[in-house]
């Protein structure tokens, strides 16, 4: 898994490409050249301080501030970013030291040193905000320094994921002048130390980034600015970049406009398709009178037809998905088809008779409508048309934007709701663990004692990640066995931009993080 590699392939328009336009690709940038590179996008952050927030809001985070490892261009494993080094230093993958870059401060001037760095880290823990990133922390012991510039980081336990781990946006560092150690910063101010700055924010519209003069890390900015507009869905984005009022576009493309861009482009837009690991899902409420039981879980399992979705939902854009791990990582299995098989109307009825359930099962299916594409409602029409037609299942559907869809999850209001999972780092332990133990992603406590206190020790003490294969391969089947998520469909990741935007194939990184740096305009010879 750690030597994954990944790439994106451009896709060539319908329409012929000049001479000219190709002779462009080998050119140089011009970071300064007809202003900067405007990137739309359908997924807004939550959030503004990385203590908040453990979604999407981590593609602005990327950008704007900076961690102590990170994943330069092309590479699989995280390296140092505002350390000049960072290693494990004993052989049980307990100690992780690093060693910040030498005169390293935040884009406002203020020195970034140890201190900082502890703090930023240690604040997470203490703040443990509902929608924050306290749970990517559990082998967290203590935070030491020593100096300005030395940082340990002492484990509870074995974890060779924890380098991934610091390599995601919610460790970003911050400004602790500016960042409470005890509570959230407010307002739309942001002090880090990552290749921009952010100039201006308005929530839901844009945020301006410009240049940090005094950036020191991996990142070689081939444009001079950006700005990244928020959209609520394909639609207007699509139609903004044929407007040529933005010049790239990433999350949130609609399958009808994938498909249009792939069967009729136009010599003025280019089409980047690459491998994806994001995933879709189901998770059942415990607390559900109906979804807390097994059988009703499994019988669901047994109905939904993923190849329908993928098919007539999203036109074959993303792939059937049979287990929580994805394609393309060590321990992906297909562990759903093996036990459920296709799909079968008379086995669910098999399911939930043989334990007691002979009505129509009642259930209440929620989903959001502004974060995973604008498909996401005709999604849930269709698993709501598979269910039903079983003759098994009654489905009311029921929606919340966003922020309100968090709180609510949260609180466990929902009996059955769909969440989609970015990695935060390329590992199939971050396919399992986000989702298992008393504190986890979801909202929704889910003991899995097997995997918590066995499998996923024992997988993280081995720094080898093609020997874990088995863990990985037993805690899939506990997910199976008790059907409290279900694995629905595996994305790609397109970005569609202006013919005279490069970097596009560049700009993703293991985690599928857009990096703004690597956009540039393309100048002629």
């Amino acid at each position: 898994m750690f030597n994954r590699n990944r790439f994106l392939r451009s896709v060539a328009a319908v329409a012929s490409i000049s001479v000219v336009a190709g002779c462009s690709l080998l050119s140089n940038s011009d970071p300064n050249g007809k202003g900067p590179i405007v990137v739309g996008t359908t997924s807004a952050p939550s959030a503004l301080d990385p203590a908040a927030s453990w979604d999407g809001s981590w593609e602005l985070f990327r950008n704007i501030y900076q961690t102590l490892v990170a994943y330069p261009n092309g590479a699989t494993s995280p390296e140092p970013d505002a350390a000049e080094s960072c290693r494990f230093t004993d052989s049980g993958s307990r100690t992780y030291g690093c060693r910040l870059r030498d005169g390293m401060t935040f884009a406002n001037g203020d020195p970034l040193d140890a201190k900082a760095v502890k703090q930023s880290i240690d604040r997470i823990r203490t703040i443990n905000a509902p929608s924050g990133p306290a749970g990517l922390l559990g082998s967290l012991d203590r935070v030491e320094t020593t100096g300005d510039r030395d940082i340990v980081f002492h484990l509870n336990k074995s974890d060779a994921t924890f380098p991934f781990v610091l390599a995601t946006p919610a460790m970003s560092i911050v400004d602790p002048k500016y960042y409470p150690a005890d509570s959230l910063r407010k307002g739309a101010a942001v002090d880090g130390s990552g290749p921009y700055q952010l100039k201006s924010y308005e929530e839901g519209q844009q945020a301006v980034l410009v240049r940090n003069d005094r950036y020191q890390g991996f990142a070689d900015r081939q444009n001079g600015a950006v700005t990244i507009r928020y959209f609520q869905d394909s639609a207007a984005m699509v139609k903004a970049l044929h407007d040529k009022r933005i010049d790239v576009t990433y999350r949130g493309l609609a399958a009808d406009d994938i498909l249009d861009l792939q069967r009729h482009g136009t010599t003025d837009l280019q089409l980047v398709d690459g491998a994806g690991t994001d995933i879709s899902y189901l998770v059942f409420n415990p607390k559900d009178p109906w979804a807390k039981q097994p059988a009703v879980r499994k019988a669901v399992a047994q109905i939904v037809d993923r190849g329908a979705i993928a098919h007539k939902v999203y036109k074959d854009t993303v792939d059937p998905l049979y287990s929580m791990v994805p394609k393309g990582l060590t321990g992906h299995a297909t562990p759903f088809f093996d036990h459920f098989g296709d799909p079968s109307v008379p086995k669910a009825r098999t399911l939930l008779e043989d334990a007691g359930i002979h009505e129509r099962v009642p259930l209440t299916l929620w989903y959001t409508t502004d974060r995973y594409g604008s498909e996401t409602a005709r999604m849930f029409q269709e698993l709501k048309r598979q269910l039903e037609k079983s003759g098994l299942f009654t489905i009311t559907l029921k929606s919340r934007p966003w922020k309100t869809y968090v709180v609510g999850y949260q609180k466990g209001e929902y009996p059955v709701f769909g969440r989609g999972w970015f990695p935060d780092f390329p590992d199939a332990d971050n396919f399992i663990a986000p989702f298992v133990g008393d504190r986890n992603a979801l909202g929704t406590p889910y003991p899995a004692k097997q995997i918590t206190s066995v499998l996923l020790p024992r997988s993280r003490a081995e720094s080898d990640r093609g020997k874990v294969v088995k863990d990985f391969d037993e805690a899939q089947q506990v997910l199976v066995d008790d059907a409290r998520l279900i694995p629905l469909w595996q994305g790609r990741q397109y970005v569609a931009a202006s013919d005279d935007i490069s970097g596009g194939e560049q700009a993703l990184d293991p985690s599928t993080i857009m990096m703004m740096w690597t956009l540039h305009r393309k100048t002629s010879w």
